[in-house]
């Protein structure tokens, strides 16, 4: 299968790497999204703190390689010819950050696919992983699905399904939704594995916003397990929860549930 790889983070390039041992998988171009990059929301450029290197990925296997920031005159759309000329079977969009345009969604015989950290319908929108540990949920997974114009609404490919145990962090969690999304990927481009497209219930989807630093601070009202996992979903390689003690920003990193006798 003849596949366009869209990413620019740490889980892209695992992905990557793990397709390029895939006989079935034929990258035929790589694009990524600079470290330091321009968004319409932002009016300085946004560094991607969860940035990996695609380009030297792509040289050493001779893949065409192109870098696109919206704001400096490099859009997806600019590039339509050249996706167009490379004659995709599917567009994989894995750790991305700008929306990919119907236009360019629909070049490819398979349409655009992208991976979810969830069980969709649930927990779509951003940082769900975050989410479901602060939610205490005990499963999390990840679906493979055909991208459309809404937010993680298009048709499911397929899903595997994970365990979050109780001292799982984000890092964890994390780890085990990589593992899952290699695992769905060589399945899906498994010769005899039949592509079949199944449409969500779109009345059942609940979208979650994204989170930024500032949403990390704990409210010491809550219940103890809800503020132990209020801390390790958002622990490293994230900024962390933090409490603010006369005056100071104070991060916590770890935390545990205990009774105490008297």
């Amino acid at each position: 299968m003849r596949i366009i790889f869209f990413g620019c983070t740490h889980y892209s390039r695992d992905l990557l790497e793990s397709l390029l041992n895939n006989n079935n998988a034929n990258i035929v171009g790589v694009f990524s999204i600079p470290e330091e990059f321009s968004i319409s929301y932002s009016e300085e450029k946004v560094k991607n703190t969860n940035y990996a290197s695609l380009k030297y990925i792509s040289k050493e296997k001779n893949i065409p390689f192109f870098e696109v920031d919206s704001v400096e005159g490099k859009k997806t759309t600019d590039y339509t010819n050249i996706i167009s000329e490379l004659k995709p079977d599917v567009i994989l969009v894995l750790g991305w950050y700008y929306m990919v345009p119907k236009s360019i969604r629909d070049i490819p015989k398979y349409g655009s696919w992208g991976i979810h950290a969830s069980l969709l319908p649930d927990y779509a929108g951003g940082a769900p992983l975050v989410w479901a540990i602060i939610n205490g949920e005990k499963k999390a997974g990840v679906t493979l699905f055909r991208m459309e114009g809404g937010v993680d609404d298009g048709d499911i490919i397929s899903q595997v399904e994970f365990t979050i145990q109780d001292n799982d962090t984000i890092k964890e969690v994390y780890e085990k939704a990589t593992i899952s999304s290699k695992q769905i990927l060589n399945q899906v481009l498994n010769v005899d594995f039949k592509i079949t497209f199944t449409k969500q219930d779109k009345s059942k989807i609940k979208i979650y916003p994204q989170r930024s630093p500032k949403d990390g601070l704990i409210d010491w009202s809550w219940e103890p397990a809800r503020i132990k996992n209020f801390i390790r979903a958002q622990t490293k390689p994230y900024p962390g929860a933090f409490t603010i003690i006369e005056g100071k920003k104070v991060t916590i990193w770890d935390a545990d549930v205990s009774s105490l006798s008297k």
